[in-house]
């Protein structure tokens, strides 16, 4: 008799780590393999999954691959995740941005890919930028050292609430494909969105409209598109925050900020503060952050874009003297 008891404890305990295994290998898979019912969406980072949110309401399911705090460029993904993007009905990516998710997506993925590239009207890398952010991107791919190429396109297309109501109106149609006798509500959903697209816009169009400085020091190339409102961005790193300018260009930056009366050198979320907090000092000019809304963080889980779009304003206003 004890030796089937104990044979029988055996197997118990096999079940149960085997049970827990599979829990603990779920939790970050998000809704991969859900029996809800809902639509099952792969959103690649932060601004794309709150577009999915607000589009698909109730009616979806939303996996973030990017979960908060992580920088979404140096996203690697789990096997849950891969295999949460392989099974979703809708996968939301932006080609380039993220080499990790281009990876997964060409492998088997059976759900339809709303690209960011193939649907909104995105500016090229060089368009609008500073010289500095233009060698800086060409250096380093002459020399192999640029770890994330974004190719032709500035990928930042979020901080234009406008090309935001675009993409949200592709999520829309690729939903309503996905689920037709939805496609109403997710038609409404995307309406209701660029209603507050239209009217983040029109707050920074009125909050920017009348700046006593009108060049803004930012740790990366990321807020070009916010020049729509007046505003010039002079970034201290490239395209992406890990490209660090060299010794000569921060000394150029700093020349810039001085003769253009910048107050204030903003650093960002989710990476070091280090470079900017350094040439601020060296300065004598004040630091404050401005979000690129690439991912949320422990500080920022309880915002949104909106939100967050707005504490941007708020920022910019502060530094650069708006009326």
């Amino acid at each position: 008799m004890a030796p089937t008891i104990r044979y029988a404890g055996v197997f118990a305990a096999g079940a149960l780590l085997l049970t827990s295994g599979c829990a603990a290998l779920s939790d970050d898979s998000g809704s991969a393999g859900s029996d809800s019912g809902k639509v099952q969406v792969a959103a690649a980072f932060y601004p794309l999954e709150f577009v999915a949110e607000r589009v698909g309401g109730d009616l979806v399911d939303v996996t973030g691959l990017t979960k908060p705090g992580v920088e979404p460029h140096d996203l690697e993904l789990s096997i849950n995740q891969t295999a949460a993007l392989q099974s979703a009905d809708v996968i939301l990516s932006e080609h380039g941005f993220q080499p990790a998710v281009d990876d997964a997506i060409e492998q088997n993925v059976k759900g339809a890919v709303v690209d960011v590239e193939k649907t909104v009207d995105l500016r090229p890398a060089e368009e609008g930028g500073d010289e500095h952010g233009a060698e800086e991107h060409e250096e380093e791919a002459a020399s192999g050292e640029d770890e994330h190429d974004h190719g032709e396109f500035d990928p930042h297309f979020w901080h234009d609430p406008a090309l935001m109501a675009d993409y949200a109106d592709a999520v829309s149609a690729a939903l309503a494909k996905a689920d037709p006798d939805n496609a109403e509500t997710y038609a409404a959903n995307a309406k209701a969105l660029t209603e507050d697209l239209t009217k983040l816009d029109e707050e920074f169009k009125t909050g920017l409209a009348q700046c006593t400085i009108k060049e803004v020091v930012v740790s990366h190339d990321a807020f070009t598109y916010l020049d729509k409102y007046g505003l010039e961005f002079e970034p201290i790193a490239g395209l992406t925050p890990d490209a660090e300018p060299n010794p000569a260009q921060l000394a150029a930056i700093g020349e810039h900020a001085k003769e253009h009366g910048v107050t204030t050198i903003f650093s960002e979320r989710l990476v070091s503060p280090a470079l900017a907090d350094t040439l601020a000092g060296d300065l004598g000019l004040k630091t404050a952050v401005l979000d690129p809304i690439e991912g949320l963080s422990a500080d920022t889980e309880g915002e949104d874009y909106l939100s967050l779009m707005r504490q941007n304003l708020d920022a910019l206003k502060a530094a650069n003297g708006c009326q």
